[in-house]
């Protein structure tokens, strides 16, 4: 069954961890090693069966391979979970062993930070293993990934607004922007300087008055934000949130955010091409984390924050390629992102032929 689960998209390896001593039950798949070590965050979550973590475990690892390959990473996709309650199950004996088992992997995975596993867990995995990045605080680290985040899909909102509105700045934009987390906090320093008028929301009361204590920015309900009238509407929260219910509501010519998996249904991208709609491929307009981990060297302990901060900026004429050929195709944004990630993936697949 899991084979006929992976043909379709073509996943090489799948790797069940267990240790019932220290409980330990993970899944590491790599989607892809073509264009490099499958790279991606160990996320640990209760899951409510070995089924659903096998479903996100999958997901998960295919997107980073697409958002490597988008991004010009010689990096192929991969991603773990554990499964447990991060703030219950999880012990140093437990991390040990799941660094060990990436440590088999001899580098064909390349692990890091996602929900559940922080910096003090990393430091840990790295007494274990030398296959692990972002680790806060380390030196020759990269550090906190949210700035570069934040600076890609500012440099993609340009690309944007240029294509919707033909304007050079996002000067007099107004900007719905949904989350005010840590990537948006940075976003929100690129947007204020340049002159935009944003129009933010949370479910964290905390982000709110940070926002609004360093911004002053206007604030409404999470309900409301679909509703705002807007040039720009940015999710930058959960996924999903570009669905058949809110896609209707949203009143703004630019979809442009930092979210995962921002549409809820592949629907929503043909419909969005429908309304005459410019929307960033999430997976490209947010790589910029995981551009600022690449210029990490866990092995020479440096990094290049030079090199990770023009590549970054990078993501704008990327972001400008795909909205051009979307045009020229007559292809949903997201259907484009994905081709032109499949074809540099076979390019590097018969080169290496």
């Amino acid at each position: 069954m899991i084979f006929e689960n992976i043909k379709a998209d073509d996943f090489e390896q799948i790797v069940y961890c267990q240790d019932t001593r220290v409980g330990l039950k993970a899944i590491i798949a790599l989607h892809s090693t073509v264009l490099g070590p499958a790279t991606g965050g160990c996320r640990m979550w209760n899951y409510s069966s070995e089924a659903e973590a096998l479903t996100d475990v999958l997901r998960l690892s295919k997107g980073m391979t697409y958002k490597a390959s988008m991004a010009g990473l010689k990096w192929g996709g991969g991603k773990a979970v554990i499964i447990g309650d991060a703030k219950k199950d999880k012990n140093p004996a437990l991390l040990d062993r799941y660094a060990e088992f990436v440590d088999r992997l001899g580098g064909h995975y390349i692990t890091a930070k996602d929900v559940g596993i922080n910096g003090e867990d990393l430091r840990r995995i790295k007494g274990k293993t030398r296959h692990v990045l972002g680790i806060e605080g380390e030196p020759g680290s990269s550090g906190d990934p949210s700035p570069a985040t934040a600076l890609g899909v500012y440099h993609g909102m340009l690309s944007c607004v240029r294509q919707a509105y033909q304007a050079k700045s996002l000067k007099g934009m107004k900007i719905a922007l949904q989350g005010l987390g840590s990537v948006s906090y940075y976003l929100l320093e690129h947007l204020t300087r340049e002159g935009a008028q944003v129009i933010g929301c949370d479910i964290d009361r905390a982000a709110v008055e940070r926002a609004v204590q360093k911004y002053g920015i206007e604030i409404v309900s999470p309900e409301s934000i679909y509703d705002v009238q807007c040039d720009v509407f940015s999710p930058s929260a959960l996924g999903a949130s570009i669905s058949a219910e809110t896609l209707p509501r949203i009143r703004a010519k630019v979809i442009a955010g930092a979210a995962n998996n921002q549409l809820a249904t592949p629907v929503q991208g043909y419909e969005m091409m429908k309304r005459g709609l410019v929307y960033a491929p999430d997976y490209v307009i947010n790589g910029g984390g995981l551009i600022n981990i690449y210029y990490e060297d866990p092995i020479k302990g440096v990094y290049s924050q030079a090199q990770a901060i023009e590549h970054v900026k990078g993501i704008g004429h990327t972001v400008t390629e795909v909205l051009e050929r979307a045009q020229q195709d007559q292809l949903p944004t997201f259907i484009v992102a994905d081709k032109m990630a499949e074809e540099r993936i076979e390019k590097a697949r018969v080169a290496h032929v």
